[in-house]
């Protein structure tokens, strides 16, 4: 019987790796891409934001702040909300030009949610001219912890794994955030009016997932056609 148990899990390992191989995004020319356009919106009455108390460093960072965990405009828009269409082929993901900027200012992270592609180095800048301490809290990718005094206006933090990550700073308490690094280029984040737009995607029928981060996940389906715009209008709540 043991002789049998070595060529199993052989074939296990293989099989899983073949799997794997098969659910990686696959690198394309397109021609006739269409466009995924539209809006989030919070649906039903929202919760007022969280007050946060400031506890440190009230010269720069204020009495008071508002969580920004969840950002609902006056006609219910959602900002922050990553859009990934789920395309496991299509345009190639290319790294930015220049690296994306990740500030600290008056006790905040600028932006709150930081989308980039995989493999990409963030430029974590000071702003406050005080002590900050960055902290991701990476498992695909290595957990990074440093303080960043006034005297080191930038730090960078190279993420090479498609990963979600929270971020705080050890220093105030109430200063939170998110990377998001992606592995393929057909991912968005909706703006101040909730709206966002996902261009070149490959003809075919597509699972769309929502994330945000109070909100959770929410799965929605859109068909592409050819060098068409295709809008929609979906909505999250709170389950």
């Amino acid at each position: 019987m043991r002789r049998y148990l070595v060529p199993s899990a052989l074939a296990v390992a293989l099989v899983a790796g073949l799997a794997a191989r098969a659910a990686a995004y696959e690198a394309m020319a397109v021609t006739d891409g269409g466009t995924l356009s539209g809006t989030v919106k919070f649906q039903g009455t929202p919760p007022p934001p969280a007050k946060l108390e400031v506890s440190k460093d009230p010269e720069v960072c204020g009495k008071e702040k508002m969580s920004p965990d969840l950002v609902v405009g006056s006609d219910g828009a959602l900002a922050n909300v990553v859009v990934t269409v789920k395309a496991q082929k299509g345009k190639k993901l290319e790294l930015p030009a220049q690296d994306p900027v990740f500030d600290q200012k008056t006790c905040e992270y600028k932006p709150h949610v930081l989308l980039f592609p995989a493999g990409s180095t963030v430029d974590v800048l000071n702003s406050d001219g005080i002590l900050h301490n960055i902290h991701t809290f990476g498992t695909a990718n290595p957990p990074s912890n440093q303080a960043q005094p006034k005297f080191k206006p930038k730090i960078q933090i190279k993420v090479e794994k498609p990963e979600t990550i929270p971020v705080k700073c050890d220093v105030h308490g109430w200063m939170s955030a998110w990377w998001v690094a992606t592995d393929q280029p057909y991912v968005a984040l909706t703006d101040a009016t909730g709206a966002f737009k996902i261009t070149d995607l490959p003809p075919g029928d597509y699972e769309v997932e929502l994330w945000q981060e109070k909100l959770g996940k929410k799965t929605e389906k859109v068909s592409i056609k050819p060098k068409e715009e295709t809008k929609v209008a979906w909505s999250m709540s709170k389950a």
